[in-house]
Order: C-alpha cells, then structure tokens, then sequence
C-alpha cells in the first residue's frame, strides 16, 4: 500500500485544478480532480481553488454542494486547504463592485477591495513576499525572503478571530502588503489557507505544500 496522501482537488468550474493538481504531486501527494462527494469525503486532504468573482465562486461552490462538504470535513477534523478565491470564500463576506455575497463563514470578516496607491496598483498581480506567523507549520522551513506568486484585487485587511479559550490555540494569520497589509495565509485547525498560489510558487509554493500534505 501506497504510504502518499490522497488529495482531492475540488472541481466545482472555479479553479486552476491541473496546475494544483501538478504541484500536490510534486510535493508527494496522490491527487485526484473531482466533484465528487464520497471521493472528497473520503481523501486525506482537500483543496479548493478559486478564481474569479467571489458571488460566483460561491454560487459554483454551493451547487457542486460544496459547501456542505468543507463544512462536514471540518466538522470531523478532516483537513481542508483554500487557494486564493477559495480562501476569500471562507470569511463571512465579500464584497466586489458594491455586490454583498455570504461566504461559508468559517471566519469572521469581510473580503474587499486591495487599498491601492500611487506606488502599488491593482491588480495585484506578481511576486511578493509574507510575514509567517510565529510558529507557523505551513511556512516551516521558508522564511521571509522566500516569494509567492498574487493574482488578486480583493483580500482581508482585518482578522476579526480571537480566541477567548486558553486551552485552544489561536489561528495563525501571516500577513502581506500591497498599499496596506492583508491576511495573506491562515492555519486553523484543520483548515488552512492562502490567498497566493503556491502551485505557481515555484520552489516555495512546492515546499508550503509539501509541509501541508505532510500533516494529513
């Protein structure tokens, strides 16, 4: 028997599916692409991409019932992972062009417009570097030198989740900037997330997922 993960790449028509499917095998992962809820139930680990507006992720999400699956795999401790959109969705709601959408909820906050100036225009799109949280399992082994890859004009500029249990720890939240600093990865529990893409990462994105598949 195969001692690789299983990874599901969640098709719901909203992702870049055959490149996260490339890097999750590059960092040792058996991947499989599907819609499908008794595979997605089952894996390891599941991944949801995202592209596009957050409204339509959300609309395409809840009708591949895609919803229920994140909320059921989290709800048993079975890890969940959100790339880019597919992070954005888990906060409570996005709002794109004056359009106010619910997300799943997972986090308190609100998706935005990027706080572009004179020096930093949106899209964001391009290299930046992150600020790993103290303690972080996602960046083990890449410090703060280490680039990803954006392509986004929305994120989250406040985390609005503490804890109020000692005996439970905090969410790690690391932090970019592009005008003004924003969440650019959580690690909660079994749910992580980044808003770069680390299938298009390079070498850092390789080993950011390799240190995910590492703890399913």
């Amino acid at each position: 028997m195969s001692g690789r993960k299983r990874v599901v790449v969640f098709d719901y028509g909203f992702g870049n599916v055959r490149s996260a499917e490339r890097a999750l095998a590059r960092a040792g992962a058996d991947v499989e692409i599907t819609g499908d809820y008794d595979a997605s139930m089952e894996a390891d680990g599941l991944l949801v991409p995202g592209v596009g507006a957050f409204a339509a992720c959300m609309a395409g999400l809840r009708e591949a019932r895609g919803d229920w699956i994140v909320e059921r795999r989290l709800a048993g401790g079975r890890p969940v992972m959100g790339i880019c959109v597919g992070m954005q969705i888990l906060f409570s709601r996005g709002i794109e062009h004056g359009v106010e959408a619910d997300g799943l909820g997972e986090w308190p906050g609100t998706v935005g417009p990027l706080k572009a100036d004179a020096d930093h225009t949106v899209p964001h799109m391009g290299w930046n570097t992150v600020e790993p949280a103290e303690g972080s399992r996602l960046f083990a082994g890449l410090d703060g030198e280490a680039r990803y890859y954006f392509v986004h004009s929305y994120a989250v500029h406040d985390w609005e989740l503490t804890s109020t249990n000692p005996a439970m720890r905090a969410p790690l939240v690391s932090w970019a900037e592009h005008g003004a600093p924003f969440v650019a990865a959580v690690e909660n529990g079994p749910l992580w997330a980044t808003q770069f893409h680390p299938e298009k990462s390079g070498d850092a994105g390789a080993r950011l997922l390799a240190n995910w598949t590492a703890t399913l």
